[in-house]
């Protein structure tokens, strides 16, 4: 059991640095092709390589009583389709974040979204939270002062873009949680893929123009961040949350925003100011603490 749980936390790990580094990727890509075409292009891969494992997964699994296997495949599909819409508008607007602002930025801005989930639970469902949460948070703001406000109180426009990303990252979380318990998780992740990736090829053909040529110029980014960012980051999450702790989970995962600034300073000599530097350390604060159960206390209780 202990060796199971050490699997998992080592593969959520990986997950986590895979996620991360991808944002390096999605920089270089800017480089040779439109943010959105490039959103669509990676959703389309993953897709592919997402639904190739909920097909066999699918094949292995045991047959459920006809009423129950058709409420499992209507919420799978009503999930990945709704999963999906989240999904496409969260990618775009961190795409286009990425363009003019760094890896590292982008990837402790989008973490953000682990201090949103538990304000828009609150507001829209009522859902309590512990003291520890609005304290995370209040810290959590601070650290987004200092990482990406300048001296006359404005974010930058790519700054403002992964905001919005992380809002609809939060909604995308939120939906997922609502139901992955009623359908089948491997299938709603496909499915979600697909749309996202038919969304964002509608935006594309609407407001840029895609080409293959240029999709072909930023082949080695698409396929990282559609293959493993998204294909095998989102199927080693599946597999490893089967193995270890959820609270431990989430902050193994939250841990992309680490390798993020890594990999843009390593790779691409992304350099950070003494104060962003100091937001990103206050910001990873807010989300560890965001992590932690209080003794004593159910969970969603204040």
């Amino acid at each position: 059991m202990r060796s199971r749980k050490m699997l998992g936390n080592l593969l959520l790990l990986l997950t986590a640095a895979i996620w991360g580094t991808a944002f390096v990727s999605q920089r270089v890509g800017m480089e040779s092709i439109e943010p959105v075409t490039f959103t669509a292009a990676r959703m389309a891969l993953a897709a592919v390589a997402v639904g190739a494992v909920a097909l066999i997964a699918g094949r292995k699994r045991a047959a459920l009583p006809p009423a129950e296997e058709r409420t499992r495949r209507r919420d799978t599909l009503l999930g990945g389709v709704l999963c999906g819409c989240f999904l496409a508008a969260a990618s775009v607007f961190q795409q286009m974040g990425v363009v003019t602002t760094s890896a590292g930025k982008a990837g402790f801005i989008t973490a953000m979204y682990m201090l949103l989930v538990p304000v828009i639970g609150r507001v829209l469902f009522g859902r309590r939270n512990a003291w520890l949460v609005w304290l995370a948070v209040a810290i959590g703001i601070a650290g987004m002062y200092l990482l990406c406000v300048s001296g006359d109180f404005r974010l930058t426009r790519g700054d403002a873009l992964v905001c919005v990303c992380a809002f609809l990252f939060s909604g995308h979380i939120l939906c997922c949680d609502h139901f992955v318990r009623r359908g089948d998780a491997l299938g709603i992740s496909a499915i979600q893929f697909l749309t996202a990736s038919v969304l964002s090829a509608a935006v594309a053909f609407a407001t840029e123009s895609p080409s293959w040529a240029k999709v072909v110029s930023a082949a080695a980014p698409i396929l990282y961040c559609g293959l493993l960012s998204g294909g095998l980051g989102y199927t080693l999450q599946l597999v490893a949350q089967r193995y270890t702790d959820p609270t431990v989970a989430s902050l193994l995962m939250s841990l992309e925003s680490v390798f993020a600034a890594l990999a843009g300073a390593l790779i691409l000599q992304e350099r950070m100011t003494a104060r962003e530097l100091a937001g990103c350390a206050v910001l990873f604060i807010a989300i560890i603490l965001v992590q932690i159960p209080l003794p004593g206390k159910a969970p969603g209780n204040e």
